[in-house]
């Protein structure tokens, strides 16, 4: 079947609309009927090549939100009628031991198949994401959202943003007691703030933008750092159970680290352009200090993280688009012109 979608043929082409294949519902699939698809940075490095690699023609998106259409004779966990939501990737090998542990993610078996731009036998050769009136995915890559109705938007973006900021925080078992740095307030760092302070934490936020001291205090700061004050810096030398770093720029990892407490844990989501600066071992060593990373979430966590956000009322704060205006939306994250994140009503695919 054949569905509408927007998508470009080029890393300097703009999108624009186009007809795409959808695989018939086999066994196993549950076809989705689109209702919204959040915006994620990564949708631009992947449109614009800017990652390489990228498989032409490409549509974007991997938060997607929407209504069960039809299911496979095999399927048992979804009706027509639910609603769903499928995040960064629809497949993985199933078999080796990341995928039998629930860290699909972590794929070892030839990794994960990502929403888009990952291979399949689908039309044509790889997947085609969320820029569309609709989708079809094993029902073992597909979640169920229990948000209200009227917070379906702004629950796309827990597909990606959400899951990245509550997998290293479930991880490193924050909760009451715990003091946590979430660095960076934007797309990834206001969802962790959010859950950070939903999990009992002592939520202390860095920002370089003294616009967004307020902001940051709105989401569930307890406090909020201005990064480029050193003495404010250093004022929590030595105290931090945990620090969540989102940025996705080049930065110095050495201030931060000194922040930690001994066993404390730096852990890093934003994949910067180029690498980050060598940190200086000896602020690891003498602290027993660590520097990890973190990549999404397995589908069962991706699922818990749902159910808790919606027990906490927890949605993405976002500006709704109509689809064409998604290339004036990929300039303005550019320049970081958003609060937080772009989520499109796929009902204008029609328009």
């Amino acid at each position: 079947m054949t569905t509408p979608a927007y998508g470009a043929h080029a890393a300097d082409k703009k999108l624009e609309p186009m007809q795409i294949a959808r695989r018939s519902p086999g066994p196993q699939d549950v076809q989705i009927d689109i209702a919204f698809c959040g915006v994620c940075h990564s949708d631009l490095h992947q449109v614009r090549s800017e990652w390489g690699g990228t498989l032409y023609p490409c549509v974007p998106g991997h938060e997607i939100v929407g209504e069960v259409s039809a299911v496979g004779g095999a399927v048992t966990r979804f009706s027509v009628g639910d609603t769903v939501g499928v995040g960064c990737m629809v497949d993985s090998c199933q078999e080796c031991p990341s995928c039998r542990e629930g860290e699909e993610q972590y794929c070892t078996g030839g990794g994960f198949v990502g929403t888009y731009n990952g291979p399949t036998d689908d039309a044509p050769g790889h997947t085609l994401g969320g820029y569309s009136q609709r989708i079809v995915v094993d029902e073992n890559f597909v979640v169920a959202i229990r948000h209200p109705h009227d917070q379906l938007a702004a629950v796309a973006p827990l597909l990606c943003a959400g899951i990245t900021t509550y997998s290293p925080l479930r991880h490193w078992k924050v909760g009451p007691g715990k003091k946590v740095g979430i660095v960076g307030i934007g797309g990834l760092g206001h969802m962790g703030i959010k859950i950070a302070h939903a999990m009992g934490a002592h939520v202390v936020a860095f920002t370089t933008s003294e616009s967004k001291r307020e902001d940051a205090a709105k989401l569930g700061a307890d406090e909020v750092i201005n990064s480029r004050n050193a003495e404010e810096v250093e004022s929590h030398a030595n105290s931090f159970d945990f620090i969540l770093d989102t940025v996705a720029a080049s930065h110095d990892l050495d201030a931060l680290t000194a922040l930690l407490k001994r066993d404390g844990t730096l852990t890093l989501v934003g994949v910067p352009e180029h690498p980050h600066p060598s940190p200086d071992v000896g602020n690891l060593i003498f602290r027993r200090r660590a520097i990890a990373g973190s990549l999404i979430g397995g589908i069962a966590e991706t699922q818990e993280m749902l159910d808790f956000c919606a027990e906490h009322a927890i949605v993405a704060d976002i500006e709704m688009i109509p689809i064409q205006q998604i290339d004036e939306a990929y300039d303005r994250m550019q320049r970081s012109d958003v609060k937080y994140r772009f989520v499109i009503d796929n009902s204008t695919l029609a328009s």
